[in-house]
């Protein structure tokens, strides 16, 4: 179990961070808060970084959401009595990382973890895993990570986790039926599959990339019209950069593009 609850690697364009607390399910410490935060921006502003890959220690979990027992000892949570959505330290979007993430689901997912289940790009799931959330089964408010489930699949979907707390998980093949989980594989290639779509991401134009993920988030929560606009205003801007031209010029050549990092 490494000091501060995560390990943060990079190879290539892919970075990889891992929620190392297996003693504790892969629990969310106060003590994972600032270094997680880290990675959030560490991502964002290293140009050889493209795609990040989360998944957890082990084979049991994935992330059992707020380490309940050091709720119980202080009172407080994580994401302290502010407002702030950015006081949350899990979720990506909240802080502005339009750099893809892939989700590597190896095990258990429950209440807080949903986090980085919410607000991942695509979602890769062994087999075994199951999902469930207890926030109202500890006295607990289901509130922005769940919020953010209602994008991904049906809302009585997302009610009957929040309401029915730990009486109910979603196993990974009801999660996939549900649009939730976009891959399923076995446990034994769940990274190497995870790490097969990051690659497939990396090759493309980082920057076009960044500017299409976050048209598409953006949309969310804006009437059609609006969200056409700032998409195409997205669009506009990437008119403007090195890659616009490269990527054509590749294509026409028949060779592999080089991208401005």
């Amino acid at each position: 179990m490494s000091e501060t609850g995560i390990r943060y690697e990079k190879q290539g364009h892919v970075a990889t961070l891992t929620l190392d607390r297996p003693e504790r399910g892969n629990a969310l410490s106060k003590a994972m808060v600032e270094p997680v935060r880290e990675v959030w921006r560490d991502v964002m502003s290293d140009g050889e970084v493209r795609v990040l890959v989360i998944t957890g220690s082990g084979d049991r979990h994935f992330c059992t959401g707020l380490d309940v027992r050091e709720v119980a000892e202080t009172g407080t949570t994580t994401a302290g009595d502010g407002l702030a959505r950015e006081q949350i330290a899990w979720s990506p979007l909240a802080h502005g990382v339009w750099k893809p993430v892939v989700c590597a689901l190896n095990g258990l997912v429950v209440g807080g973890g949903l986090h980085f289940v919410a607000d991942a790009d695509v979602i890769v799931a062994a087999n075994h895993v199951e999902i469930m959330d207890t926030h109202t089964s500890v006295g607990m408010v289901g509130a922005v990570e769940n919020v953010g489930l209602t994008h991904r699949m049906p809302l009585g979907s997302v009610l009957r986790m929040t309401l029915c707390g730990r009486n109910y998980r979603m196993s990974a093949q009801r999660a996939y039926d549900l649009g939730l989980v976009d891959e399923l594989c076995d446990r034994a290639t769940l990274l190497d599959t995870a790490y097969a779509v990051a690659d497939s991401i990396a090759k493309n134009s980082p920057r076009a990339v960044m500017l299409s993920k976050q048209a598409i988030w953006s949309s969310l929560g804006r009437d059609h019209e609006g969200a056409a606009e700032h998409a195409w205003a997205l669009a506009r801007v990437q008119r403007h950069h090195p890659d616009f031209v490269e990527g054509a010029r590749a294509f026409a050549e028949k060779r592999e593009p080089v991208w401005t990092p």
